[in-house]
């Protein structure tokens, strides 16, 4: 099992920024890709970023320019820094690794970006 802990979320006024953490532990070897993901209220949880154990990287269109996905796999961690903040970012955004055809999903972090 694997197990996802969050940190980095929080109160943001619009323009600024955030740093988003995930730290994996547990039964570790064979993730495949670590993405973040985020859920509004009354939407539906959506892929904001994605990086594979290659380091190949996707981003949703609404956060290119603006968001940046990294790991490192010495340390088991993901993070996802969000510039240039905007109100409709505001979210639970949720860390996911996948390994061996199973999800893996963090308790979520809220951001709340102020206009």
């Amino acid at each position: 099992q694997v197990q996802l802990v969050e940190s980095g979320g929080g109160l943001v006024q619009a323009g600024g920024s955030l740093k988003l953490s995930c730290v994996a532990s547990g039964s570790i070897s064979g993730i495949s890709t670590m993405d973040w993901y985020r859920q509004a209220p009354g939407n539906q949880r959506e892929l904001v970023a994605s990086t594979s154990s290659g380091g190949s990287t996707y981003y949703t269109d609404s956060v290119k320019g603006r968001f940046t996905i990294s790991r490192d796999n010495a340390k088991n961690t993901v993070t996802l820094q969000m510039n240039s903040l905007k109100p409709e970012d505001t979210a639970v955004y949720y860390c996911n690794a996948y390994r061996y055809g199973s999800y893996h999903w963090g308790q979520g972090t809220q951001v709340t970006v102020s206009s």
